[in-house]
């Protein structure tokens, strides 16, 4: 059980960084706050999370399965984890200071109207799920993070956190990041969130190249 626990609490550590970064997802649940109000933000943060579980899903299975029929597939998935997790760490840390682009519903002149909960959702869900950055992420922290012997059961409970965490913070980011202050000193942190990011992502990409398959 305690391997478990610190497993858990590594994936949470690493995925707590990737969440606060702005980004697309963040982008589209402000702007559904400005333009259509918090319930309909609230609503797509519940679509965004229910897409990481879709990512989770088809990483725990494959990963499972590569492991299983080849080592030189998972070698062939390892390197390139390695270097994606590189990659994103080293941009991160070269980035600046990222400024959140949404249209304030009044300076568009888009009038706020209601949005059907379907198509809240809908927008959430499809914004993350054909986001093609989250499958190298997903399968390079559970490759580096989660024991090949680890219960499924347990994986997908891990998955299941996550998405919940991840739901959480964007209901509080439509809830309480709407505002213009708000928004403005999210900005001003962001170039030490991506630096912490970076040098996260850099390590995890390096350990991941001495990992080996069970």
């Amino acid at each position: 059980m305690m391997s478990y626990l610190i497993e858990l609490a590594s994936l949470m550590a690493i995925f707590t960084f990737a969440i606060v970064s702005p980004g697309a997802d963040l982008a589209m649940v402000l702007r559904q706050s400005l333009v259509h109000g918090r319930r309909a933000a609230v609503i797509t943060s519940f679509g965004i999370g229910a897409s990481l579980m879709f990512h989770v899903t088809y990483t725990i299975l494959g990963l499972g399965l590569i492991i299983s029929q080849s080592i030189y597939l998972f070698n062939i998935v390892k390197w390139c984890g390695v270097a994606y997790l590189i990659y994103i760490g080293i941009k991160a840390l070269r980035a600046g200071q990222t400024e959140i682009a949404v249209e304030e519903a009044a300076e568009s002149g888009e009038a706020r109207r209601q949005q059907s909960a379907l198509k809240a959702f809908g927008l959430g869900f499809a914004a993350n799920a054909l986001n093609p950055k989250a499958v190298f992420f997903f399968l390079s922290i559970f490759s580096t993070v989660v024991s090949a012997h680890t219960p499924m059961t347990v994986k997908f409970g891990y998955g299941f956190v996550m998405a919940s965490a991840l739901i959480l913070w964007f209901v509080g980011v439509s809830l309480f990041m709407t505002t213009p202050r708000m928004r403005a000193a999210f900005t001003r942190a962001s170039k030490w969130i991506d630096r912490a990011s970076g040098m996260v992502f850099i390590a995890l990409g390096l350990k991941l190249a001495t990992e080996k398959a069970a």
